[in-house]
């Protein structure tokens, strides 16, 4: 649905984005993250065709950015970081607005609507003047603007920003609803405990050039994050503990004073089997075995410097 070739945008002596390279798939949700500056902002402008690039080429939905900019326009929904509103105007209004602006015209103007209204759960709002709004109701507004034209892609740019946690979760529900409803999402956020929740791939970006791209597991292992295992055991702890420092697959061990035991492997290490083999035969069954989830905040600080373009 989204493919680049060595995209570039500058601006005379400044590089904004250099030879990206992504492929982002139908019904992929894509996390596109990096430090302020580092040129989300103007990839996603370039996808939604709002800029030129300086060199290379990009496609969304099989049609060129450059010279089928409509084409593009009207099979995406394209949501910046800050968007303007029209405070006097009433909720139904605003939406009625825009559907009009996509040519959705008659009964079918209403009932689309109603509809966004619905799946955003504004419906109690429909009157309400959008001044009124909290800054999460207008966040939810946006995307419901958005949806309008039911988009097969989506191109959001930090739409959390600004959010206190209650509107932050409301945003995730509301994503992860569109993303079961099968649409392809680049999202940026730096929010990253809840990009790993939602997305199925990440790119990481700096300085306008992409480290790392994948999916959430393939992005650690190429980062280097190490797999962390955490057991309980019967007997003592420690002393099993110490077993398992006789391993050479085991980078670091660390036992609690509960005797919860807590080790990282080494990257050439075998699947953990070999872990529960080990224990068993020195006489400490297990009673709790589970891999921690891939902190992505670990490996965004470990790839990136916090350099800007």
């Amino acid at each position: 649905m989204i493919e680049t070739h060595n995209l570039t945008k500058t601006y005379k002596n400044l590089v904004a984005v250099r030879n990206l390279n992504l492929q982002i798939d139908k019904g992929d949700v894509y996390g596109f993250i990096g430090p302020n500056g580092a040129g989300k902002t103007t990839t996603i402008k370039m996808l939604a065709t709002l800029l030129k690039p300086t060199r290379g080429t990009a496609t969304v939905c099989g049609f060129n950015i450059v010279g089928q900019s409509m084409a593009i326009r009207h099979r995406i929904g394209y949501m910046p970081d800050f968007f303007g509103v029209y405070d006097d105007m009433r909720v139904h209004e605003y939406l009625e607005f825009f559907a009009a602006a996509y040519r959705i015209r008659g009964p079918a103007r209403k009932k689309i609507v109603d509809d966004v209204l619905e799946l955003t759960d504004l419906r109690g709002k429909k009157q309400q003047l959008i001044q009124g709004l909290s800054r999460g109701m207008q966040q939810r507004l946006g995307l419901a603007r958005v949806l309008l034209h039911d988009p097969e892609v989506l191109l959001l740019d930090e739409p959390a920003s600004g959010l206190d946690p209650r509107a932050r979760i409301e945003v995730r529900e509301l994503l992860k609803e569109l993303r079961n409803m099968g649409k392809t999402i680049l999202i940026s956020s730096h929010i990253l405990s809840e990009l790993a929740e939602l997305c199925n791939k990440i790119g990481i970006i700096e300085k306008g050039e992409l480290l790392y791209s994948g999916s959430l597991e393939d992005v650690m292992k190429e980062a280097g994050s190490s797999e962390v295992v955490i057991l309980g055991v019967q007997g003592d702890g420690k002393a099993a503990g110490e077993l398992l420092r006789s391993s050479p697959h085991i980078e670091t061990i660390d036992v609690d004073e509960k005797g919860e035991i807590r080790l990282t492997l080494k990257e050439d290490a075998p699947t953990i089997g070999f872990i529960s083999e080990l224990l068993v035969k020195g006489g400490f069954p297990i009673v709790r075995m589970e891999q921690e989830q891939p902190d992505l905040e670990e490996v965004f600080m470990r790839v990136t410097k916090g350099i800007v373009s």
